[in-house]
């Protein structure tokens, strides 16, 4: 099973590559004429070669997670991209889905040829399926293939259930009170994700306002539960509150939320510094802070995961060691 999972997620990321490469040597496929990303050569060129570098990635990760040599890799170096992958993956996985079913029950989407024709579009209509296809079967693989490893290597850090938990960590109040510092600034984007789904246009650029459709709303719904999911898993961490709970179930809540907040945040900040002429589709002030606070929280909420981990790894070592 891991071999034909790790087969899946190569061959998913190939269309993708291939792409980026094409796009990178020159050729116009799938960018009609009049697109924007025709503007800007050495703008495309960086982006395409990041995003490729990013894709390829998935490639070792797959491989590094079903040889041998994967299992001797250093806990950070797997950890850290496969945290990103999974922040940038999953929204796709549970977004794409959400968009095509809007689409089937009647509702507005963004589409790529909007206008009317491919001129002037973004990129072709076709493209968004290949790509967004191969990222939700790359997510599929990749997950199951971490799922499995992490099983295998690290099990023990996540059984039983959280009244399990050693209690000396509970009495700390670092963990408690950068859980708390993320819950508290998780409020800003919180807010401005709540006013976006309930149709204000507080903080919204012009060409953003122009182009909400229902799957916009969609998707900021979702936006709003990667936040909640995040904070909750955090502060059930720190504060067990729910000690009928099985630890994998605040971990999970932490791993999911935390990744997508950070890495979408991250990104769109970083899409956003490139920089965009035309002054209606420029990012607002209240845009640029709500994906800079949204990086934040995840990366706390993060942080207390790899404490956690930590502190869980070195108790289960310890341990056996002790009397009877």
């Amino acid at each position: 099973m891991r071999q034909a999972l790790r087969t899946a997620a190569i061959l998913a990321a190939l269309p993708y590559l291939t792409l980026k490469l094409a796009w990178i040597a020159g050729s116009h496929i799938g960018i009609p004429e009049g697109s924007s990303l025709l503007d800007h050569r050495t703008t495309m060129l960086f982006a395409n070669g990041l995003t490729l570098l990013m894709d390829a990635s998935v490639i070792v990760l797959a491989l590094l997670l079903t040889r041998p040599w994967g299992l001797r890799t250093p806990a950070w170096l797997l950890a850290f991209p496969m945290w990103a992958a999974t922040g940038l993956l999953a929204p796709i996985m549970a977004g794409f889905p959400l968009q095509l079913l809007v689409k089937a029950l009647g509702g507005s989407v963004n589409s790529p040829s909007q206008g009317g024709g491919d001129e002037g579009a973004f990129l072709h209509e076709w493209v968004f399926g290949v790509v967004y296809g191969g990222f939700m079967l790359q997510g599929l693989a990749l997950g199951a293939l971490f799922v499995l490893y992490a099983r295998d290597r690290w099990g023990h850090v996540w059984r039983g259930l959280v009244r399990d938990l050693p209690r000396t960590s509970v009495r700390r109040s670092a963990p408690r009170g950068v859980a708390l510092a993320a819950a508290l600034l998780a409020l800003a984007p919180l807010v401005m994700h709540l006013l976006w789904v309930t149709g204000s246009t507080a903080g919204l650029s012009e060409a953003r306002i122009d182009e909400r459709t229902t799957d916009f709303y969609v998707l900021e719904a979702m936006d709003m539960i990667y936040l909640g999911s995040a904070v909750a898993g955090a502060l059930l961490l720190t504060f067990r509150r729910a000690p009928a709970l099985p630890v994998k179930v605040p971990l999970a809540l932490a791993w999911l939320g935390s990744g997508a907040v950070a890495c979408w945040g991250g990104w769109l900040l970083f899409a956003s510094v490139l920089g965009e002429e035309h002054i209606a589709r420029q990012p607002t002030a209240a845009m640029l802070l709500t994906y800079s606070v949204q990086m934040i929280v995840g990366a706390l909420v993060a942080t207390l995961g790899v404490a956690f981990f930590k502190e869980r790894a070195g108790t289960a070592v310890r341990a056996p060691r002790q009397p009877a």
